[in-house]
This record gives C-alpha cells, sequence and structure tokens, in this order.
C-alpha cells in the first residue's frame, strides 16, 4: 500500500490489535506490553505509515509547531540580523521537538494578510507564535492574546498587560543609552545627537527617552535639530542623514543610532557628502550586527546577544504552550559596549 492508501484502521488489522491499542503506541502510552508495542510499531515502520494530523488536532492534542511571523516590509534575506533571529527560533524550537512555520508579513494593514496570519492560529496548525517587528500595540496580535492563544513578541511593553498566555523580550535600551552617551562623554563630546528609530515600536521611544535621560544624566544640552527621525533600516538611516544634510543645519560632533543598520546608511550618506567618520563626527551603533566589526570605518556599538534572546523567547514560549509556565513572562536583553573606530576624542 502507498502511505496514503493505509490508516490506523488497517494498521490495527495487520497488527492485530485493536484501534485503540494503536492509538496508545502513536502516543506512547506506557500501558501497552512491550511485545504488542513491537508488533504495531513493526506494521507502523513497514507501511510507512504516519498519523492523521487534521485527525489529532481534532482530537485536541498538539501540533509541535509554532509559527514565526516577521513583519518586515523590506528585503529579509539580505538582512543578517533577521536571518539570524530566524534560524535562532528555529534552532531553539527543534531541540525541544518542534518544527516552526515562518511567514514575512510586508504590512500590518492588508486585512488579507493579516486575516490569514489569524486564521493559521484559528484552524491550530500551530501551538503558538512569535512575532518580530510588529508595532508596541498591534491590534490583531492584541486579538490574539485575549482569545487564549500563546504569542511571544520581540520588542513591547504595554503596562498593565500581563497575561499568561503573553510572552515578550526586550533590550535595556536605557542602559545601551546610557553607555553610548557616557563613552562620547569620555571622549570629550557635548555636541551629541541620535537618530531615532520607528516611533510605532517600543525600542524606537524607548531608545529616545534613554537617550534623554543619559544626556540629562552627563548634563549635557539637548539640541531637538539633532533629534533624526528613522526607522530601523540602512535605507532609513541614509535618507535621514541625506536629508539632515541638504537642509544645511549643523551637525553635531557625535551621534548615537537607532541601531547598526541606520548606522551604515547614515555613514554612506555622510561619505557622499565629504564627511569623514571619525575625524569629523563620531557614530555610536545599537545591537552589534555581523558586518559592524568589517564595516569602514569598524562600527563603535551595543552588543546584544540576539541568539541568547531569541532561545529564551522559543523556549518560554514552548514551556507556556506545555503549560509549564503559569504567569506572565518578560525577558530582558543585557548589553555591552564594543568600542572600534568610529568614534574618536575630539
Amino acid at each position: 500500500m502507498k502511505k496514503s492508501e493505509i490508516n490506523a484502521n488497517e494498521i490495527a488489522k495487520l497488527a492485530g490489535v485493536s484501534r485503540s491499542t494503536v492509538s496508545r503506541v502513536i502516543n506512547d502510552y506506557k500501558n501497552v506490553p512491550a511485545e504488542t508495542r513491537k508488533k504495531v510499531m513493526d506494521m507502523i515502520e513497514q507501511y510507512n505509515y504516519v498519523p492523521n494530523i487534521s485527525a489529532q488536532v481534532l482530537a485536541g492534542k498538539k501540533t509541535q509547531t509554532i509559527g514565526l511571523f516577521m513583519i518586515e516590509t523590506g528585503h529579509v534575506s539580505s538582512d543578517m540580523i533577521s536571518n539570524m533571529l530566524l534560524a535562532s527560533v528555529i534552532e531553539s524550537a527543534s531541540s525541544h521537538g518542534y518544527y516552526v512555520l515562518t511567514q514575512i508579513i510586508r504590512g500590518t494593514d492588508d486585512a488579507g494578510s493579516i486575516r490569514g496570519v489569524k486564521d493559521i492560529f484559528y484552524q491550530r496548525r500551530i501551538d503558538g507564535g512569535i512575532f518580530i517587528g510588529a508595532a508596541n500595540e498591534e491590534p490583531f496580535i492584541e486579538e490574539l492574546i485575549a482569545e487564549g492563544y500563546s504569542v511571544a513578541i520581540v520588542d513591547q511593553e504595554l503596562p498593565g498587560h500581563y497575561e499568561v498566555n503573553r510572552i515578550v523580550s526586550n533590550f535595556d535600551n536605557h542602559k545601551g543609552m546610557r553607555l553610548a552617551v557616557q563613552h562620547l562623554v569620555n571622549l570629550n563630546h557635548t555636541q551629541i545627537g541620535h537618530v531615532s528609530g520607528d516611533m510605532k515600536r517600543y525600542s524606537g521611544p524607548s531608545k529616545l527617552e534613554g537617550f534623554y535621560a543619559a544626556m540629562e544624566q552627563f548634563n549635557l544640552p539637548i539640541v531637538q535639530d539633532w533629534i533624526i527621525p528613522a526607522g530601523f533600516n540602512e535605507e532609513s538611516g541614509y535618507h535621514a542623514l541625506q536629508q539632515f544634510i541638504i537642509s544645511g543645519k549643523q551637525l553635531p560632533t557625535a551621534i548615537v543610532m537607532a541601531n547598526d543598520s541606520v548606522a551604515f546608511g547614515a555613514i554612506r550618506a555622510l561619505k557622499e557628502h565629504g564627511v569623514q567618520v571619525p575625524d569629523q563626527i563620531s557614530i555610536v551603533g545599537f545591537d552589534d550586527h555581523a558586518l559592524s566589526e568589517r564595516f569602514q570605518p569598524a562600527l563603535t556599538t551595543l552588543r546584544i546577544d540576539f541568539s541568547n534572546m531569541m532561545e529564551r523567547l522559543a523556549t518560554s514560549l514552548i514551556e507556556q504552550i506545555e503549560k509549564k509556565r503559569t504567569t506572565y513572562t518578560k525577558i530582558t536583553v543585557d548589553m555591552q559596549l564594543i568600542e572600534r573606530e568610529s568614534t574618536k576624542q575630539k
């Protein structure tokens, strides 16, 4: 028989046992005699029998699959951090015996796309999901949590939302900004700016607030012209600095970037306009991108262990699915300053 033609009833007949015995063997119940278990397993292997997943789901069993949803309008395949995040989740899930269903969401304003994501949960094709790149308060994600689905989110902070089935992971953005500004102060910089990230995501305003707090801590003036809006990708950094330079406004002597990708774009724009890094302006990144050490100039930045973060997030989600966690889970990721060549004594 072909694999698709055989079912559990036929396996039971071939092994000379009941249908319920086949079910107990498949689900690894301990009350099956060794000899009976062997007969059933021999038939399963001989006929390449695979249990019907739909039937298992209808019976209330888990799919052993989690979803990984990345909200990104750009090319994920060309971004090394995105690829590393995806790989880290897959490796972690695999170590727990789980599969990963991945999907790129190009925009949350597409009702059809969002409905498709929600249907993946509603149809129980996954046991829970991880979201990367979402707005801090994304309505359809909040709906899924309210409906009781297990959801993990990278980069979120919603005071008062401490549901058992909500797992969040954040960076210590205030500490990171303090380390960045302190490093620049130690290099005698007092005119410091910030290229901010996407303000709809938690890290955007969180990093900006951290920058303000750090500047106040070191008694440095905050110049609003030097708070330059951007996003979290390289092109946003490039366009932000292009427009700033074209405006004719005076540059600060140092800038702390929303992340390393933004720094790459910003440095490219500065070079095109003849502004040398670090001789004329010092740049600090944020996250220690895989290319930061090899970039020219090598980027001073805040190192974050993304791999460890995603491993902890995926493990926490699976533990919640398996009811090993019964409280709200928040993961905060530490960081350290890595000094390289993009900053210089003033």
